[in-house]
């Protein structure tokens, strides 16, 4: 079994599973998502992925399992997301791009895929020489409203920035660029050792008596 990470195209996004696929929560804002006529969605979202990518460049990876998607992380400068405005900690600062979405299919969940997502995306960001990522977190325990759990973003590194009884807004800091890196490198290469098979033993020398 073989698991990466890559860039997200629209080739993936048709991919990804609904309701992730045409959610528009982030991307829209309230007044432009209740104007839509139904069906609409996932063709606003196609578009919206496609004026990112060629104003900003990659906004998002994705999570591969043998060649198929099982999750996705999306992020971006929060001015190409206008949904992020009526978060109760908003706006996020000035210097930091705004990850918005972790999601993993049930199927994979528990295997460290959401981690190894944060970790392609911090990846990226770093070689951009962008210096922070922030995110709004959800404390009530699973995810509403396609915020993400506060919980896991502690685990993967997050601190809480500005605090909130259900959306705190928390940041990674990714100005140390050289330690991030090589930690990203070391986390990735335990966790490619769990599904890598162990290499074989050498075989050991035979000693012979001589006459």
């Amino acid at each position: 079994m073989t698991r990466r990470t890559a860039p997200l195209t629209l080739d993936h996004l048709a991919q990804v599973h609904e309701p992730c696929r045409s959610c528009l929560f982030w991307s829209t804002d309230p007044v432009s998502r209740s104007r839509l006529a139904v069906g609409e969605e996932t063709e606003v979202r196609e578009a919206w992925l496609s004026w990112v990518l060629r104003e900003w460049g990659s906004c998002g990876r994705v999570a591969l399992v043998d060649g198929e998607v099982v999750g996705h992380a999306i992020y971006a400068p929060p001015v190409f997301l206008p949904g992020s405005a009526g978060i109760p900690t908003s706006p996020p600062s000035p210097d930091a791009v705004l990850l918005t979405t972790v999601y993993v299919e049930p199927s994979a969940r528990g295997g460290g895929i959401g981690r190894l997502l944060v970790q392609g995306m911090a990846r990226d960001l770093v070689q951009r020489e962008v210096v922070a990522v922030e995110a709004f977190g959800d404390t009530r325990g699973r995810s509403r409203g396609c915020v993400i759990p506060a919980e896991f973003l502690g685990r993967v590194g997050f601190k809480t920035q500005r605090a909130h009884t259900t959306t705190p807004r928390m940041r990674m800091d990714l100005r140390s660029a050289v330690s991030w890196k090589s930690e990203l490198e070391a986390t990735l290469e335990r966790l490619w050792g769990v599904v890598r098979p162990a290499p074989e033993p050498a075989p050991k020398a035979s000693h012979r008596t001589r006459g």
